[in-house]
């Protein structure tokens, strides 16, 4: 069993570097700005926790015991270590950080979010790196709370706790996307009609984001049955299995877009009915609101996205006033 420490005031360590270094009461208690009384309380207090004199009145001032002169070299340093700690704490240079951000993404979140977060890191902070996570709400909870992730960015409506400030970044929606030379795009086709949203099969994405559950449950309320032909948990093979058969996939429209700029073959197409939108925010825990390191990453991310890009926006949104909430 470890024994316990026995209780010391720091704040006396001032006092005492201060006697070394005045070698006089009077002068320590001018230095400090404290009365004489009041330093001659503290060296009592100082000689009681070392037991030693520390001090002892000579001809030539207050003359430091060995004691005290083993003490110096320690309480110097403690105070240095202090000092430091609480500068470095205050101040964040994106310049030199070495710091591994920890960055935990929704089911778009790696296509939308990541490559401009690693983009813009790069650029500012180059000695940094990032980590991106995918996490159950739970543990995103946990791990924002401890430190382990600076921030939670997508759609996470499980975290509403008192406990975690978020800021909305823009307001997304779902869009259709199919094939090039899909029979649905002839005559330069951009909307699908409900007819042939319901002809068509379906590549059905089950991932465990929750702004896919969104979509899901629209259907289910508005007792749309479409076919779903593939079922799979995963986007990135989306383009793939379109460019060779005529199936539909409903997706985020920045997934769609994606897709459409790095897939000749895919086509960016209008639902035949208005699909639910969601905000897609930035999360945080509250124990880091003031964190600086903190407040730098959230102003990059808020630079980044926001409903002002008009690849984000919906044909006649309009952007609303961004804020945080806790």
């Amino acid at each position: 069993m470890t024994a316990a420490l026995p209780a010391f005031d720091l704040n006396l360590l001032p006092i005492l570097l201060a006697l070394h270094d005045a070698r006089s009461v009077s002068m320590a208690a001018q230095q400090l700005g404290m009365s004489q009384p009041g330093v001659s309380t503290a060296l009592a207090k100082l000689r009681t926790a070392f037991g030693d004199p520390l001090f002892v009145r000579t001809s030539r001032g207050m003359e430091p015991t060995p004691r005290a002169l083993a003490l110096i070299p320690a309480a110097r340093d403690v105070l240095a270590r202090i000092q430091q700690g609480i500068v470095e704490t205050g101040a964040f240079d994106p310049a030199t950080t070495t710091h591994l951000f920890s960055i935990a993404l929704s089911d778009v979140g790696e296509m939308v979010f990541l490559p401009r977060i690693v983009e813009a890191i790069a650029r500012q902070a180059p000695h940094a790196s990032v980590q991106s996570v995918t996490l159950p709400p739970a543990q995103i909870e946990r791990a924002l709370e401890t430190g382990a992730l600076d921030l939670a960015v997508g759609y996470f409506p499980d975290l509403k706790k008192n406990n975690f400030f978020q800021q909305r970044l823009f307001t997304h929606y779902f869009t259709c996307i199919v094939r090039a030379d899909h029979p649905v795009t002839r005559g330069g086709n951009t909307r699908l009609s409900m007819q042939q949203f319901l002809e068509y099969g379906h590549a059905v994405v089950r991932a465990e984001g929750r702004s896919q559950e969104l979509y899901e449950r629209f259907l289910e309320r508005k007792r749309i049955r479409r076919k779903p032909a593939l079922l799979t948990p995963h986007f990135m093979s989306i383009p793939f299995i379109l460019a060779r058969t005529d199936l539909i996939a409903t997706v985020p429209h920045a997934v769609g877009l994606s897709f459409m700029q790095s897939h000749a073959n895919i086509r960016v197409m209008e639902p035949p009915l208005a699909l639910p939108s969601f905000d897609l925010k930035q999360h945080w825990h509250r124990k880091y609101h003031n964190d600086a390191r903190s407040q730098w990453l959230r102003a990059l991310v808020s630079s980044l996205f926001n409903d002002e890009a008009d690849e984000w926006r919906e044909p006649g949104h309009q952007p609303a006033r961004r804020r945080q909430t806790q």
